[in-house]
């Protein structure tokens, strides 16, 4: 019913609406829409009220509330349905939980606070409350069979590109979906798949978007090598509308690989990436014995990197799956 309220002062468009007209359009009681309103202005809603007009909607808040993201989303699959949390030990946690409850393709977990965020490599992700993004998306591609899982995480990372150029930020991808400022990470995303030999039972998207976060508030470790939209902007992003951006961004790319495959979100990352042409270091699951140097020419039709070495005056072209890949600086 508080849901029902908000669209109703939404479409007033600022205009006030008496409780009794309220009450009497949505079939409850003058006393039942006083709660409710009460329980909007709790939850961030600027609603003016006065004693003969009535209320008027003035003001949403810039929270991750299911209400205000689904407001003119205009999706078709993803954010079909939309749990939102104050606070949660982890969006993909909670997004693998209810995927055993049969929560359908295009869920989305989104939180104002993390407990436990993970990004890759099992590394812990900063995620302050109020401050960031912290969201994960339930896929069930059936259509897919399970070694095409890993290239979801190249179509998050094309889908948050998409929203920052929208904004006027200029993207750049470092393989395979960090999102980086000034060599500083902006972005995390972790995909995990619950699989059978043959098909895809889910897949669950977790990503992680450093937002309105001032320098001075990462943790003293993570300033070498962390960052945020707001610093890169030189003013605040008002959260909700680049969550519907990367949200609007995956669901058009999900389309897509439903049609023609992963070609196009492939080619769109080769548009946004910085590591394709550079020299690189790579390191793989024994450092020192799998990590090697040379210049990242491509990714394949699998979003794995090929990288160019060179030995005794050959070159060859080696496949990287996994692992960490620098950018080595130029002298």
């Amino acid at each position: 019913m508080r849901l029902e309220i908000l669209q109703f002062l939404r479409n007033a468009a600022g205009s006030y609406c008496s409780g009794e007209e309220i009450a009497r359009a949505l079939g409850v009681s003058r006393t039942a829409v006083w709660k409710h309103i009460k329980e909007l202005r709790a939850a961030g809603y600027d609603i003016d009220s006065q004693s003969r007009s009535g209320y008027a909607l003035r003001e949403a808040p810039d929270r991750l509330l299911a209400a205000e993201i689904e407001d003119d989303l205009g999706t078709k699959v993803i954010g079909r349905r939309i749990d939102s949390h104050e606070t949660i030990d982890s969006t993909n946690l909670e997004a693998k939980r209810i995927a055993a409850e049969d929560a359908p393709d295009g869920t989305v977990v989104v939180a104002e606070e993390q407990g436990v965020g993970r990004g890759r490599l099992s590394r812990p992700f900063f995620s302050p409350p109020g401050k960031g993004i912290w969201f994960s998306v339930l896929l069930r591609p059936d259509f897919l069979l399970p070694q095409e899982a890993p290239k979801f995480t190249l179509l998050a990372a094309v889908a948050v590109a998409r929203a920052m150029k929208e904004f006027r930020l200029q993207p750049a991808i470092k393989w395979p979906n960090d999102l980086l400022y000034k060599g500083k990470k902006l972005v995390g995303i972790l995909t995990e798949m619950s699989a059978e030999l043959d098909r895809i039972g889910y897949i669950v998207i977790g990503t992680g978007i450093n937002v309105n976060i001032a320098e001075e508030e990462f943790p003293e470790e993570l300033r070498p090598v962390a960052t945020s939209l707001s610093i890169m902007k030189g003013e605040k992003l008002p959260r909700v509308k680049f969550l519907q951006a990367v949200l609007r961004a995956m669901d058009d790319l999900y389309g897509k690989v439903r049609q023609q495959g992963f070609a196009p979100v492939l080619a769109e990352w080769r548009e946004y990436t910085i590591t394709l042409g550079q020299e690189v270091h790579v390191i793989g699951a024994r450092e020192g014995v799998d990590s090697f140097d040379g210049v990242a020419k491509d990714i394949d039709e699998d979003g794995a990197l090929l990288v160019e070495t060179e030995k005794d005056g050959e070159k060859q072209l080696r496949r990287v799956v996994a692992g960490d890949v620098s950018i080595r600086k130029k002298a």
